[in-house]
């Protein structure tokens, strides 16, 4: 049977669909937001969120909910707004309050695992979790609507804010000195990158969604320089690795967290190669 013939068998199959249509969706949230992490140096910020996540669907284990966004996101929406208010405001600032929030989660999530542990394969689910082996690929059609549904409000929102955001992702300073609110603004960008971090640990785990928004947006960096020109190219770098690595996990067989982090980490080169060309034929 040839790859085509596998992928229009495979297509038949509602999980399948499930797990494009969520894939997509996510792939293209989280470009939006990365470049906006990038220039602000938030880049390792998703880690940490990740983190948090993680240790919070621990907790609504422990608790028994059956439905454990009621915990993790608004866990997760609240370390976002602390790790990204005011710095003169924080005690504990930059990097140093991601490494703590993101080693603490992690530890204290594991521990409650094994505490309470309720699962007869416990490393299965942590492994599952933690890199998204098969979660993507066992979607209710209720969790694809939900999904739907959320990525279109965080998508509705980039758009609506576009020009805030903008302004906040450059010059904060200027921004406020014109008079723009850039503590609400940075609360938006704060909740709608908890919202994508809590989203995309369906489709690659919590240790990989660094990945999926920072290698889009370096990637369309590497090529262009305005800022609309990144946010368009890395929104379309990170929806077609999405497809292609879920549509490689499914034919081949492979992990689909990390087959799409593979073809990111493809995408970023060839950018990279193209960059290079595109500056020695300028220089020249």
């Amino acid at each position: 049977m040839s790859i085509f013939e596998k992928l229009v068998t495979y297509f038949q199959f509602p999980f399948v669909r499930y797990a494009l249509i969520v894939g997509v969706l996510i792939a293209l949230c989280s470009s939006l937001l990365g470049v906006t992490l990038v220039l602000k140096r938030y880049s390792f910020i998703g880690d940490g969120l990740s983190h948090v996540a993680f240790g919070a669907m621990a907790v609504a284990g422990v608790v028994g909910l059956t439905n454990d966004m009621l915990i993790v996101l608004p866990i997760t929406i609240a370390c976002a707004v602390l790790l990204l208010r005011e710095g003169k405001n924080a005690k504990i600032q930059g990097d140093a309050a991601v490494a703590m929030i993101s080693v603490g989660a992690l530890a204290v999530g594991y521990l409650l695992l094994n505490v309470f542990s309720t699962s007869s394969n416990l490393a299965g689910d942590v492994c599952t979790t933690l890199f998204g082996t098969t979660s993507i690929l066992t979607l209710t059609q209720v969790e694809v609507w939900l999904c739907t549904g959320i990525s279109a409000a965080v998508i509705a929102l980039y758009i609506f804010f576009y020009n805030k955001i903008f302004a906040v992702t450059f010059d904060e300073n200027f921004a406020r000195a014109t008079g723009v609110r850039t503590g609400i603004y940075k609360l938006v960008i704060a909740v709608i990158i908890a919202v994508i971090i809590v989203l995309a640990m369906n489709l690659v785990g919590s240790l990989l969604i660094s990945a999926l928004v920072i290698f889009p947006a370096l990637a369309a960096m590497r090529v262009f320089q305005r800022f609309r020109s990144v946010v368009i190219c890395s929104a379309a770098v990170s929806v077609s690795c999405a497809v292609l690595g879920i549509l490689v996990s499914i034919v081949g067989g492979t992990p689909v967290g990390s087959t799409i982090v593979a073809a990111d980490i493809v995408a970023f080169a060839v950018f990279y190669c193209v960059g290079k060309i595109i500056n020695r034929r300028a220089a020249a």
